[in-house]
């Protein structure tokens, strides 16, 4: 049973007390008014768990999930509906800018920058919202922080340099915001996350032991990955001691564990992640509940658009939205990796009965990890959990860290071990902790980088790890699971496209642009 109903709400929605109701029409609360009652601070914060940057990760059937855009811009992941889709067609081409994709680039700048909004009142008036207690106050306070921060986080990884807008309200002499260097935007997020970490209150626990609601560790997750990013382009500050210290606050509290494999391949620990809401693995999950707001057509999304016609699914479409190109499958060792096995994270058959006969598909490989029976079969609704950050990813970032802060040491190894033994279920993670022993750091942070290849394909990792570190991952059909790093300015993709350097930035919309002339472009856009 899920323990947190996320109520989608403008700010102006009323308490359900009746007095209240009688006191003000809705058409004529002002805002001090809506922060008259606890239920509505809590209110304040709950719209954040569905603005802005968590929305991107649900998809639709056709154009995908935001989160998707640079697994199409690496050219290493396809979508059936392309054609028609032309967001996914000018990122594979290397052809996007403000214009061309102005409105798609809108809809993210817009809905963060609302998010940022909601947030940045929420702060403000929570402090003095009658009858809530101190401890309620700091929760609230951080969680608020912690979206503020995720949201930020998004927009400096996607374009840069963007406004940073702190407070709740604008007059009409800052309407016209310039461009705040990312630096100075990474230093604010910095500041919102260690609040939530240290000042918040938050219980240092998995977020389905929390009520699904952000924790400690929530925020520690999403800190030491900002310092990762930190150390990478465009600021290139050296954070890697601080992202190692963020993500050690969350190993060595005890609370978080991989998921173990059970008995058979169908119970392995990637089908209980594609099946499981309440796992201490997972860290940041997006809750869905389909009687309220459902996660819309990931199910769907792991069949190409010809299963269609077979007519046995609940929903009315497919669409292999996320298609793994087969240069992306290859970093995978066909011989030793449970995950690129049939029915782990990937699939390319599909077994069912029809009137009393066995039929067989076969198809372009697609994600199983969205598979879900209930939704393709019975409801046409899905209710499974989007997992943002799961430990997996803390040990990886736990590894690269330290490597690069410490050097190759054996608690380093150690995580990396833990990540990859799991992948390679049948080989002994004493022979594992034996090759990676004994790496220069350079090595080992490569073998990290493989890693989070395999272990967060699906978790739209790829594009921000080659943004930070500006090497592309090699791969070979004749030599599977090995990958070796290239620049990625002037790497060739597997579309015959050369990335630029400006490609490591995303364009600002030239809609925005239009709205706010002290927006300036990214370079070669």
């Amino acid at each position: 049973m899920k323990r947190i109903l996320i109520i989608i709400m403008a700010l102006a929605v009323l308490s359900s007390c009746d007095d209240f109701l009688a006191e003000e029409p809705r058409s004529e609360m002002s805002v001090d008014q809506f922060f008259s009652y606890p239920s509505h601070a809590y209110n304040a914060v709950n719209i954040l768990y569905r603005s802005g940057a968590p929305t991107f990760y649900s998809a639709g059937v056709y154009a995908g999930s935001r989160a998707m855009l640079g697994g199409y811009m690496s050219g290493l992941f396809d979508n059936d509906y392309k054609g028609q889709e032309v967001h996914v067609q000018h990122s594979q081409n290397l052809t996007l800018n403000g214009n061309n994709l102005a409105g798609y680039f809108d809809g993210s700048w817009d809905a963060c920058y609302l998010a940022i909004s909601r947030a940045n009142l929420a702060i403000a008036k929570i402090p003095d919202t009658p009858n809530l207690t101190s401890d309620e106050i700091n929760q609230l306070l951080a969680e608020a922080r912690f979206f503020r921060a995720f949201n930020y986080f998004y927009l400096v990884k996607t374009f840069g340099d963007v406004p940073l807008i702190m407070e709740a309200y604008s007059s009409l002499e800052d309407l016209y915001v310039e461009r705040t260097p990312a630096a100075q935007v990474y230093g604010q997020i910095v500041e919102d996350l260690k609040f939530a970490v240290d000042q918040g209150g938050l219980a240092n626990i998995p977020m389905p032991e929390n009520g699904f609601r952000i924790s400690k560790a929530t925020a520690a997750a999403v800190l030491a990955d900002v310092y990762l990013n930190m150390s990478g382009f465009p600021v290139q500050d050296d954070k890697y001691a601080e992202a190692a210290t963020a993500a050690k606050s969350i190993i060595s509290s005890g609370n978080f564990s991989l998921i173990e494999h059970g008995a058979t391949e169908e119970l392995s620990a990637y089908n209980v992640i594609r099946n499981s809401d309440t796992e201490s693995e997972y860290i940041y999950s997006i809750e869905y509940d389909a009687s309220i707001s459902e996660n819309y057509w990931q199910p769907a999304l792991s069949y190409p658009n010809s299963a269609t016609a077979w007519g046995i699914f609940q929903y009315s479409i497919t669409n292999n939205a996320y298609k793994p190109m087969p240069e992306f499958l290859w970093i995978y060792d066909e011989a030793n990796d449970l995950r690129v096995q049939e029915k782990q994270y990937f699939h390319s058959s599909l077994t069912y009965m029809d009137e009393g006969e066995e039929i067989t598909k076969t198809f372009e490989t697609s994600p199983y990890l969205w598979h879900n029976d209930e939704a393709l079969f019975e409801t046409g609704q899905n209710n499974k959990d989007m997992v943002v950050y799961r430990y997996a990813e803390v040990l990886l970032i736990a590894a690269e860290a330290i490597a690069q802060s410490e050097g190759v040491t054996s608690e380093a190894i150690g995580y990396l071990a833990d990540v990859r033994a799991r992948g390679y279920w049948q080989t002994d993670r004493s022979a594992i902790v034996a090759e990676l022993t004994g790496l220069s750091v350079d090595d080992f942070v490569e073998e990290v980088w493989k890693e989070r290849l395999r272990e967060l394909a699906l978790e739209y990792r790829i594009w921000s790890d080659v943004q930070r570190t500006r090497m592309f991952p090699v791969t070979s059909e004749t030599n599977k699971g090995e990958v070796s790093f290239e620049n990625v300015v002037g790497h060739t993709t597997v579309w015959d496209k050369t990335f630029q350097e400006s490609h490591l930035l995303f364009p600002i919309s030239e809609n925005e642009r239009q709205r706010n002339p002290n927006l300036t472009q990214n370079t070669g856009y």
